[in-house]
Formats: structure tokens, C-alpha cells, sequence
């Protein structure tokens, strides 16, 4: 295949079927007229549908079928105008591919139908009767308005759109940031801007988040991890509990891996579908903020065995999905069945799907959901070295990607800290939030443990080998409490999901300091706040990429729910309104961001200070007192290094009292001609240039840490 197929220019002319052929000074003709098409082979290395000047080209793979109709509909129809029976002889080994001439993208949708042998037990589903996505369909029709039932009801089939690659991305290079000097802001696009209080037009949509961007480069966040975009079906399981209408409203049950959500389109262009999410992501890329996809390669939305068969179990379903022996579906991700990701062609699925959102939408990362089930075998079995894992960690074209894995599945395989990385995959680590949640809520016996978090997670991930960019450090996620409900809620209160509040995790590690739920009690309240800012304190003066969910920086609520998977309303939505009412939190998890981004020794080691203090040091109430014992809640802990710009020593000490009352700390004494400044204390209310030191007692000796606190200090040099 020529190269020019993956290395497009900013703004393609020609079609890359076009370019190859014209390179070889070959004029493409038919060879076969079937059912009033002219046609031929197409183009078998390029999977899925291409316009060429002539026609498009059609290529599917199946092992199993024993014969395959092209179905192609006019927009919007819902039955074929025409069926092409591709030829046995357009066959090579195991995939079909023929040339239609005279077609044009914008004229037609198409879909596939196989037969083959309906063998359960074997797990072979082929019936020529079910309508098939094509896999690697760029674009899908028959769910244009988020919520509505899908156009055609019951008889409803999903279709492909051919999708022309010609966008202009002007002249921009990829950010390349270093992954430990991430923060990235985890958000639902949806979500994000759906609620009337964001103040977009389009609220809800790509469009309406790319309004946004302006907030997203003042709070100084350097990535956002988009929840999933790929096309898929939120009216699964759609139901109606107190007369409220609840969907799949996150996504995580894919339709189609090459296709970006149709109803994320404000503006839906015929043929163009990707390009308001290409307008997105370029415009996120000139304001310093890198793209990171959220990518469900667990399991799809053809469900188990009761589960509709739209694309992969009438293609191959034996080969897609890891079955029991008797044809079942095992079930690791909890959600009905197993893409069989180690199998070598759902590994080169999987590959070029990845490849194809490099290179074609140019973003700079995936996190991997439920990423263990990538390192299972094909009955199920967890793997050493995981073929599909390793082959992502040394892809040519996914070289400079970041690679995050959720180190774990519903099966019971949990791998925060072993996951298999060839110092390359990075790893949610679930082992940070669960223990700094418990040292920032007053915990004893945690201390030791949250300062090595805080400090780079050095027993899990070696920093000599794989320095600071393995662990990905939060204390929130889209799955969980918000960081303010943290602080609100001492149980879940998923009612409303309509499971009886089963669903959801029992232990949130939450604390809801002294009043369950809303409450205008000023102690309380302000308590909360602390412990909110203590939070962003900490996270940001952690080494490692820092990762945190969208409205944290605001205290948005979900009401106690730590399961709102399927809360389309203002329960998963950004309420813009209390920005206003919490702004003081804004101001400082904003104050936070650019502090950690000035400071390169809070994320990762620098050049060695000049002065000779070491990168990192404990000084637990006392200089250099590195122990802990069970009754410890003051830790501190000072870096040193060379600056940003190398021009000058860079320390900084951060100390932290979970304890309920104050405790004096002793500082660890500076080099000559340098001096402590106070630069947070979160027990004051936080306004962008207060002077915290006439609020602190203490001196350049020590420092009284109010209870349940947070003090930064920086070294200055004398007048």
C-alpha cells in the first residue's frame, strides 16, 4: 500500500486509491456488470468503503461467511435500492472486495448481509436474513437526535456513510508534552455543555465544547480525556424510573469503532461527518491542550446472547468474541460479552482503529477501558505478555501516543502497578485515589502510605526505569463522587438509577463532614471547601500526570450518586451556575494548575539542585523525619531541583495536616540567601494575590498548620 495512505497533507486532493494507481500508470475499467452496476476487484488492503475517481471501492473480512451481499440504500431509506452478491471469484482468502463504478458518496448508505453455517454451540451466527454494519464504517446513520428511537423502529438497521477525508488542518504539529507534566480534565461532551447555564449555542455537542475552549486554556489544563465518542447507542436499555427518561447516557457500549457519535454533531454535514469533532480537536491543539480518547475495547453493543446482531456476530462471531466452550459469551466487563482482543485479527482491528483516529483525527492518546481484558487469551485467561498490548506499545504509527490502561476488569483481574507497560502504557492508578482519600478525610494509618503517592508511587512503579509518567494520579473520575460529593456524602444515593441504590461502589472512602447532603450550615460548608482545595493541593503537587473530572474546580454536584451512567439531566450535567457561587474553588484549582506548570520539580525530577538537596525529602513535623506511625496525619514533604529555564534552584515544600486540630511544623532550613514564602494556606479564603503570610503563624523556622490543611511554602532569595 502506499504511504501516502496514512500520511495525508493538511488538505487532501485526491483520493489515496487514486494517488496508488496513478502511481503504477494504471486506468481502472470493469470487468463485470452485476445487476446493472459495472464493477471489478476493489482495493483489498484498504478495509471499509473509499470514493475513488471511478467509484468506491467496498472491502469486509469475514473467516466464516460462505458468501456476502452488498446492500446499498439511498439517505435515509430503509430498504436497499440495490443488492450486489459479490462474486466467489472478487474473493482473496478470507475477504471480499469489489469496485462499483459511477457511484458517489453523497448518493448512497450501505450495509452488508453474509450467510454462512448458524451453529450455536460453535459460536457460528451467520444468517443472510440480519442487515451488517461494515466494521470499519467511517460514518453511521439511523440515530441523528440524541434520545430518539432509531429512524425505521423496530425494522431499524445501522448503515455506513462514506466519508470524505479532505479537511484542512492548516499547519499545526502535534504538542508532544511530557506525560508526567500532564493535567488532564476528564469530561463527557454531553454533559460538559448540555445544561442551559453553559451559555453555548449547541449546548451538548463537539460545537458546543469547543465554546468552551477559552475557560478550558484559562484554567490552564494541558489535555482532556473525552469520555467516549465513538457512535454508540444510547437508547440500550433506555427505560423510564419516576417518570424521568434514562439512557446509556456515557457510551461505553460501541456501535462503531471508526465513527465519531452522531448526535454529538451540532451541524451534521452529509459525507463530512467527523469534521466539527476535527474543528474541535484542531482548535483544542492551538490553544496547548492535547486530546486523549476514551476507547471501550472490552465488549460492544451487540449485548449477549439475547443482544441484537447488527455488525461482528454475523461477520465472525467466533473470532470477535471469547466464547465458553459451548458458544456462550464470557462476560469480563459486566456488560454481556468479550471482544476477543488477542485473537490476530480483532488485534488488527483494534490497530488500525487506533491508527485511524492518529492519524485522521490527530489525536495525541487513548485510555483504555477496562484494560485488562486486553491481557486476557482467548478463553479468558490472563496473559504475560499480551499481544495486542505489546503490539499498541510498538506500532510505528502510534509511537508518540500516550497510552493509559484502567488496570483492571469486572472479572476480578485488578493490575494497578503489574500491568505490562514496555515502558509505554500508563495506568489509572486506583491505588493513589483510594489511599489519599483516606488520608485527606483524617484516616489514621495512611500517612506513610499517601506520602508515597504523593511522591511518584516508587513501590509500584520503579522511577529509575520508568520514571514519572506510569502513574496517573486522581482522586475523581467519571465513575464515583464528585470531588465536592466526596465531601457531602457519606453513602451513594444512586435511587434515582431505579436499581433500589445496589448499583455503584459501597466504598467511596467519602466523608461528608458531619451533614448528609446539602446544607447551608457556614461550618460545614467551609470544612467542605477546605477539603476541597486540599485535594487539588494535593493531586497537584504529585509527581506523575495529574488527572481530575470536569466541575471538580467548581464543586459540581451530582446529588450523592456515584453511578450516573444513565442520568441524562442535571444530575451528570455541569451546572455553569455555581462557577459563580464557588469561585473562590475555581480561582484556586486554576492558581494550582499554573503553579505546578511553573514549578516542573512538583511533576518530575530536574536537573540536581546546585545547592545539593535531593530532588525529594520527608520532613513529617520535623526536618528530615521521613517515618510515620499509625497516629501521623502531619506530612511534609520538599522538592528541589533546577528551575523551568535551568537558570536558578527550585524548592518548594508542601505540607499537609489531615489531623482536626492545628500542629505546628518545623521547617527544613533553606541555603544561604534563600528565604520561605507562604504561597498557600488552604484554611483562608483563597483570592488570586492574598498574602497568606499575615494570616499564618510562624516564622522561617516553622509554621502552625490549622487543622485540616494545607500549606505550600517557596524558597525566594533574599533582598
Amino acid at each position: 500500500m502506499n504511504a501516502s495512505f496514512w500520511n495525508y497533507p493538511s488538505k487532501q486532493k485526491s483520493w489515496p486509491i487514486d494517488e496508488e494507481m496513478e502511481s503504477l500508470g494504471e486506468v481502472i475499467h470493469p470487468l463485470d456488470n452485476i445487476g446493472g452496476f459495472d464493477v471489478r476487484p476493489g482495493f483489498y488492503q484498504m478495509n471499509g468503503a473509499y470514493q475513488t475517481e471511478e467509484g468506491v471501492s467496498f472491502t469486509v473480512s469475514s473467516h466464516g461467511a460462505t458468501s456476502c451481499v452488498l446492500l446499498l440504500f439511498r439517505p435515509a431509506a430503509q430498504e436497499p435500492y440495490a443488492r450486489i452478491r459479490i462474486p466467489e471469484s472478487y474473493k482473496i482468502g478470507n475477504t471480499y472486495s469489489i469496485l462499483v463504478f459511477g457511484l458517489k458518496a453523497e448518493d448512497f448508505e450501505y450495509a452488508y448481509q453474509m450467510d454462512g453455517p448458524a451453529d450455536q454451540a460453535r459460536g457460528l451466527l451467520f444468517n443472510r436474513k440480519h442487515t451488517l454494519l461494515d466494521p470499519y464504517a467511517k460514518a453511521v446513520t439511523g440515530q441523528r437526535n440524541w434520545g430518539e428511537k432509531p429512524e425505521g423502529g423496530k425494522d431499524f438497521v445501522y448503515k455506513a456513510r462514506v466519508v470524505q477525508s479532505d479537511f484542512d488542518w492548516g499547519r499545526y504539529r502535534n504538542l508532544n508534552y511530557k506525560f508526567e507534566d500532564l493535567v488532564i480534565y476528564e469530561m463527557h461532551v454531553r454533559g460538559f455543555t448540555k445544561d442551559a447555564s453553559s451559555g453555548v449555542k449547541g449546548g451538548g455537542t463537539f460545537e458546543g465544547l469547543r465554546q468552551k475552549i477559552p475557560y478550558l486554556k484559562d484554567l490552564g489544563i494541558n489535555a482532556v480525556e473525552l469520555m467516549p465518542i465513538f457512535e454508540f447507542d444510547e437508547m440500550e436499555s433506555a427505560r423510564v424510573v419516576d417518570g424521568v427518561q434514562l439512557y446509556n447516557y456515557w457510551g461505553y457500549n460501541t456501535v462503531s469503532f471508526f465513527a465519531p457519535n452522531t448526535s454529538y454533531a451540532f451541524h451534521q454535514e452529509h459525507n463530512h461527518e467527523g469534521d466539527e469533532l476535527k474543528r474541535l480537536i484542531r482548535e483544542l491543539k492551538e490553544n496547548g491542550i492535547e486530546v486523549i480518547l476514551d476507547v471501550v475495547f472490552n465488549h460492544t453493543a451487540e449485548g449477549n446472547e439475547d443482544g441484537p446482531c447488527f455488525c461482528f456476530k454475523g461477520i465472525d462471531n467466533n473470532i470477535y468474541y471469547m466464547l465458553t466452550p459451548d458458544g456462550y459469551y464470557y462476560n469480563f466487563s459486566g456488560c454481556g460479552n468479550v471482544l476477543n482482543c488477542n485473537h490476530p485479527v480483532v488485534r488488527r482491528f483494534i490497530t488500525d482503529c487506533l491508527r485511524h483516529w492518529a492519524v485522521e483525527y490527530r489525536v495525541d492518546g487513548f485510555r483504555f477501558d477496562l484494560a485488562s481484558i486486553l491481557g486476557r487469551d482467548q478463553n479468558g485467561a490472563p496473559m504475560e505478555n499480551p499481544p495486542i498490548l505489546e503490539a499498541l506499545a510498538f506500532d510505528s504509527i502510534l509511537g508518540d501516543m500516550k497510552l493509559i490502561a484502567e488496570a483492571w476488569d469486572a472479572g476480578g483481574l485488578y493490575q494497578v502497578g503489574s500491568f505490562p507497560s514496555w515502558n509505554r502504557w500508563a495506568e489509572w492508578n486506583g491505588r493513589y485515589r483510594d489511599d489519599m482519600r483516606s488520608f485527606l478525610k483524617g484516616d489514621s494509618g495512611v500517612a506513610g502510605r499517601a506520602i508515597t503517592r504523593i511522591t511518584g508511587s516508587s513501590d509500584m512503579y520503579d522511577p529509575a526505569s520508568r520514571g514519572y509518567s506510569a502513574s496517573v494520579n486522581f482522586l475523581t473520575c467519571h465513575d464515583g463522587f464528585t470531588l465536592y460529593d466526596l465531601y457531602s456524602y457519606n453513602e451513594k444515593h444512586n435511587e434515582k438509577n431505579g436499581w433500589n441504590n445496589t448499583d455503584g461502589d459501597n466504598n467511596g472512602l467519602s466523608w461528608n463532614c458531619g451533614v448528609e447532603g446539602e446544607t447551608d450550615d457556614p461550618v460545614v460548608m467551609g470544612l467542605r471547601r477546605r477539603l476541597v482545595k486540599n485535594a487539588f493541593a494535593a493531586l497537584l503537587c504529585s509527581r506523575g500526570p495529574a488527572m481530575f473530572f470536569a466541575g471538580d474546580e467548581f464543586c459540581n454536584t451530582q446529588y450523592g450518586n456515584n453511578n450516573a451512567y444513565c442520568q441524562d439531566n442535571i444530575i451528570s450535567w455541569l451546572d455553569w451556575n455555581r462557577l459563580e457561587e464557588f469561585q473562590e474553588i475555581h480561582d484556586f484549582a486554576r492558581f494550582m494548575i499554573h503553579f505546578r506548570a511553573k514549578h516542573p520539580i512538583l511533576r518530575r525530577d530536574t536537573k540536581p539542585a546546585v545547592c545539593g538537596l535531593p530532588s525529594v525529602s520527608i520532613h513529617n513535623g520535623e526536618p528530615n523525619r521521613n517515618y510515620t506511625d499509625y497516629n501521623t496525619h502531619l506530612i511534609g514533604i520538599m522538592y528541589a531541583g533546577r528551575n523551568a529555564d535551568d537558570t536558578d534552584d527550585d524548592m518548594i515544600f508542601y505540607g499537609m495536616n489531615a489531623y482536626w486540630e492545628p500542629l505546628e511544623m518545623r521547617l527544613p532550613s533553606l541555603p544561604e540567601s534563600y528565604h520561605w514564602k507562604l504561597v498557600v494556606n488552604t484554611f483562608c479564603e483563597y483570592q488570586d494575590g492574598a498574602d497568606f503570610e499575615a494570616q499564618t503563624q510562624g516564622d522561617q523556622t516553622r509554621v502552625r498548620v490549622p487543622e485540616r490543611s494545607t500549606v505550600i511554602l517557596l524558597a525566594e532569595h533574599d533582598l
